[in-house]
C-alpha cells in the first residue's frame, strides 16, 4: 500500500525552493547553520514566528526572497546546509553508529510510544521533562541510525500557555496549533483521501476515526493521531486537543487513542516493528492491543503474553505514586468489557493484569511491568526505588532482585549546547566530537580552552538570557497585560555581572521551588550583599490541576516584589523549550532541591552542566552519579535524615551555608585580570565530567545494548555484555 503527504509549501524562487523541504524536517532544530539560514532572511520575523520555519516562509516578504537569490554569500550558505541535509537523508546504513557497532540490528525496527514529544517550541506537543526526553531520544536515534518510528497525539491546543495575573496566580491559556502552519504533514491514501484509524471508545456510538500526521525528525518519523475529524461526534473531536487536559476519564480515552490507536496506525501504514518501547505507563494499552492481535491469530493468551513480553521495552519515570495512571474498575469495565473477551479472559483475570498491592484500581504501570520483559528506571537511584516499589509484581522476588534495570537519562547535546559555547568548544574539541560524544577523551580537551575565551562565551549566553527576559516583559507591558508590579516580578533589574542562580522545571510540590525562601532574612542578606550580590531566576509551569504547585509560583512571584530582596528575584512567565535553552546556558549555577528520593532523574541539570553551568543540587536522581566529591564539578547537598518540615529546615540551612561559605566567595574571587579562574575550573570540570556520561548518545547506547538488542532477539557480543 502506498501513501502520500499533504503539506502546504510556499511558492519560493527556484534557486532556494528546497527551503520548503528543509522546513518540514526538524533536523534543522539541532543544526546551527540551518537555523541561521532562515534567520538570515529576516531576523525580526524569525523571532516573531518563534523560529517556526513553516510559518516563517508563509509570512516572509517575497522581496526578501528575491534579494536572497542575488546574494552570493546567502547562496553559499544555502548550498552548504542543503549538502549537509542531503548527506544526512541519503546516508547509507553502513555509515551510521548502529552499522559500525551493531549491524545485526539494522533491519530490526523499533516503535517508540510516548504521550508527549518535546522537539522544539514551534511544535508545542510537550509539557515538560518526559516529553523533552522523548524528543532527545528520537533525535539521537536519527543521529545514530537506529530504525525507529515514534507515535503520539496531535495536541491542537498544546499543553498550556502560562499567564500570571498581578497576584501571581497561574492562568492556563490554551495554545492553538494549526497543523498547516506547523512542521506537520497529513498522511493521505494514494487517492488523496486522509488515512483514518478507527478505535472504539466502548461508551460511545460507533468507532472514533483518527487522522494521521507525520513529523520528520532527521531520519526518524513521528506519527501523531488526531481526533478532530469530520464525522466524529462533537465531544470526541476535542479528545486529542490538549495534553493532560480534562479529568481521569478523558485521560483514559487519550491513552486508548495512543496505545490501541497507535498500534493500528502502524499496521495501517505497513510498518512492522520487531520490538516496541513504551515510554511511561501512558502507552500501556499498546501492549494490550498486541495481545489482542496474537489471540485473534489463534494463539492462547499465555502464548500471546510471552510474545508481547519478549519484544517489549518499558521505561518508568516516576517514584511519585501520583505520577502513575490508575483507573477505577468501574471505568475499566465501561471501556473494556467487550475487549477482554477478545483476549480470552474474564473480568477478574483482566483486572488482575493491572492490580498492584491493596489498591483495587487498574494501574497502567503495573500492567506495563507485567507485559514487558525489558524494564528500566531512569537513574541508578530510581532503579533502586522502582525495584522497591514494584517487586511484589513478581512473587517471591525481593527489592534487590526485582527485574528492573537502570539506564540513566541523557540529553541531546547538539540541541542543548548554546551557540556561544558551541563556537568556543568547536575551536578546541576534535572535529569528530559529534560522533564520539560519549567518549571521555573528546571532552578532556575542554580544559585547554583559555579562561578568557571560556568566560566571554558564558557572558554572551548570560546576556542573551537577560535580553530575552527584558524583551518578554516589555512586550507584555506594551500589550497592556502587565502592570508595574508584574514588570517588577519579571526581573527588570537582573545584572549580568551578578552571580545568578537558576531554577526552572515543572512546579510539582515535591520539587520544593520555594525552599530557598525558608529564612527570608538570611536569604535577603545573601542576595543584597553590597560587594557580592546574588540573584535568582525562576521559571516553570504547574499542572492545571496542581493547586499546590500554583501556590508555589504565586509565592515566588510575590516575593520578587519584597524590598528586602532588592529586586534580585525574577519569575519568567511561560517556560518552554526556547526559554529553557537560554536558562541552562545563561545562569551561573543550576539550583535543584527536590525532596529525596522523589527525583527520578532530572535532565535540566545535565543541560546546564554541558554549558559550563555547575549544579547546586540535592544528591538525588542523576546528580548522585554526576557529582564529584569535593565539589569539583558542582555542589552536592546531602539529604537530611529528618522528616517533613524539619527536613526542609535542615536542608535550607545547608543551602545557605554553602552559598555563604563556598559558592559566593568562589564566584567573586578574581585575579588581576578580573577573571574568576577557580570558578572557571569548576565550570570546565562540569562539562568534562557530565557531557560524555549524560549525553543522549550514551543513553541510547545503553538502551541498544541492554534492552533493545534483547527485545529484538539479538545477542550482543561478550565485550558489550560485560559493559
Amino acid at each position: 500500500m502506498s501513501f502520500k503527504m499533504r503539506a502546504s509549501p510556499v511558492d519560493l524562487p527556484d534557486r532556494i525552493d528546497r527551503l520548503n523541504e528543509l522546513s518540514y524536517n526538524l533536523w534543522w532544530t539541532w543544526q546551527p547553520r540551518a537555523r541561521a539560514l532562515f534567520r538570515e532572511l529576516d531576523p525580526v520575523l524569525w523571532g516573531v514566528c518563534k523560529e517556526n520555519p513553516v510559518l516563517f516562509l508563509h509570512r516572509i516578504d517575497p522581496t526578501r526572497l528575491s534579494r536572497a537569490v542575488e546574494d552570493p554569500a546567502f547562496l553559499g550558505q544555502y548550498d552548504d546546509v542543503m549538502m549537509r541535509f542531503d548527506t544526512m537523508i541519503n546516508a547509507s546504513d553502513s555509515e551510521t553508529w548502529l552499522a559500525h557497532r551493531h549491524p545485526e540490528l539494522l533491519d530490526k525496527k523499533v516503535a517508540y510510544f510516548s504521550a508527549e514529544f518535546g522537539l522544539h517550541r514551534a511544535l508545542p506537543i510537550y509539557s515538560g521533562g518526559l516529553g523533552v526526553l522523548a524528543g532527545d531520544h528520537i533525535k539521537e536515534a536519527s543521529d545514530m541510525g537506529i530504525p525507529l518510528t515514534a507515535v503520539s497525539l496531535l495536541y491542537r491546543q498544546g499543553y498550556l500557555q502560562q499567564r500570571l495575573d498581578s497576584s501571581g496566580w497561574q492562568h492556563d491559556v490554551p495554545a492553538h496549533l494549526e497543523p498547516d502552519s506547523e512542521p506537520t504533514t497529513q498522511v493521505l491514501n494514494e487517492d488523496g483521501t486522509p488515512v483514518l484509524i478507527e478505535v472504539d471508545l466502548q461508551d460511545g456510538p460507533g468507532s472514533l476515526c483518527l487522522a494521521v500526521w507525520q513529523v520528520q525528525v532527521g531520519r526518524v518519523s513521528l506519527y501523531l493521531l488526531d481526533s478532530d475529524v469530520d464525522g466524529n461526534p462533537e465531544w470526541t473531536r476535542q479528545l486529542s486537543s490538549r495534553l493532560y487536559g480534562g479529568d481521569t476519564e478523558h485521560r483514559l480515552r487519550q491513552e486508548i487513542v495512543l496505545g490501541i490507536g497507535g498500534v493500528r496506525l502502524l499496521r495501517a501504514l505497513g510498518i512492522e516493528p520487531n520490538y516496541w518501547h513504551a515510554n511511561e505507563g501512558h502507552a500501556a494499552l499498546s501492549m494490550l492491543e498486541r495481545l489482542r492481535e496474537y489471540v485473534h491469530e489463534g494463539k492462547s493468551f499465555e502464548e500471546a503474553q510471552d510474545l508481547v513480553r519478549a519484544s517489549t521495552v518499558f521505561t518508568t519515570h516516576t517514584p511519585v505514586p501520583a505520577g502513575h495512571d490508575i483507573f477505577s474498575p468501574q471505568m475499566i469495565d465501561r471501556y473494556f468489557s467487550s475487549y477482554w473477551p477478545e483476549l480470552g479472559l474474564d473480568q477478574e483475570e483482566f483486572l488482575a493484569l493491572g492490580r498492584h498491592g491493596d489498591d483495587p484500581g487498574f494501574n497502567f504501570t503495573a500492567l506495563s511491568l507485567r507485559l514487558s520483559a525489558h524494564r528500566n528506571g531512569v537513574s541508578e537511584k530510581h532503579g533502586e526505588v522502582s525495584r522497591q516499589m514494584w517487586h511484589d509484581i513478581w512473587p517471591d522476588t525481593g527489592p534487590e532482585t526485582a527485574p528492573i534495570q537502570s539506564i540513566t537519562n541523557g540529553v541531546h547535546l547538539r540541541t542543548w549546547i548554546s551557540p556561544a559555547m558551541r563556537r568556543v568548544y568547536s575551536r578546541y574539541q576534535p572535529r569528530y566530537w559529534k560522533d564520539q560524544q560519549e567518549k571521555q577523551h573528546v571532552w578532556d580537551t575542554i580544559l585547554n580552552i583559555p579562561d578568557d575565551e571560556f568566560w566571554a562565551a558564558h557572558q554572551q549566553a548570560k546576556q542573551a538570557l537577560i535580553a530575552e527576559m527584558h524583551e518578554r516583559s516589555r512586550k507584555r507591558y506594551v500589550e497592556g497585560q502587565f502592570d508595574a508590579w508584574q514588570v517588577l516580578s519579571s526581573g527588570p533589574f537582573q545584572n549580568p555581572n551578578v552571580l545568578t542562580l537558576g531554577f526552572a522545571r515543572r512546579f510539582a510540590t515535591y520539587k520544593r521551588a520555594t525552599l530557598i525562601f525558608r529564612d527570608i532574612d538570611r536569604l535577603a542578606r545573601i542576595l543584597s550583599n553590597a560587594e557580592h550580590p546574588v540573584q535568582l531566576i525562576f521559571a516553570g509551569k504547574a499542572h492545571p490541576a496542581d493547586e499546590g504547585g500554583k501556590k508555589f509560583i504565586q509565592d515566588i512571584y510575590l516575593k520578587a516584589r519584597d524590598p528586602r530582596l532588592g529586586g534580585r528575584v525574577a519569575f519568567v512567565e511561560d517556560y518552554e523549550m526556547g526559554l529553557a535553552s537560554l536558562l541552562v546556558a545563561g545562569v551561573d549555577v543550576w539550583l535543584n532541591n527536590p525532596r529525596y528520593p522523589l527525583e527520578a532523574s532530572g535532565t535540566s541539570g545535565m543541560k546546564a552542566a554541558a554549558n559550563g553551568v555547575p549544579n547546586f543540587s540535592i544528591l538525588d536522581g542523576w546528580w548522585i552519579e554526576g557529582w564529584e566529591p569535593g565539589n569539583r564539578n558542582g555542589w552536592g547537598i546531602e539529604s537530611s535524615p529528618r522528616q517533613g518540615d524539619a527536613q526542609d529546615e535542615a536542608e535550607a540551612n545547608m543551602m545557605y551555608e554553602m552559598l555563604e561559605e563556598q559558592i559566593v566567595p568562589l564566584y567573586y574571587q578574581r585575579q588581576a585580570d578580573g577573571l574568576p579562574h577557580d570558578w572557571i575550573q569548576v565550570a570546565k570540570e562540569a562539562i568534562r565530567t557530565v557531557a560524555p556520561r549524560f549525553s543522549a548518545r550514551r543513553m541510547l547506547i545503553d538502551y541498544v545494548e541492554k534492552l533493545y538488542a534483547p527485545a529484538a532477539g539479538v545477542t550482543v557480543g561478550e565485550e558489550v555484555a560485560a559493559r
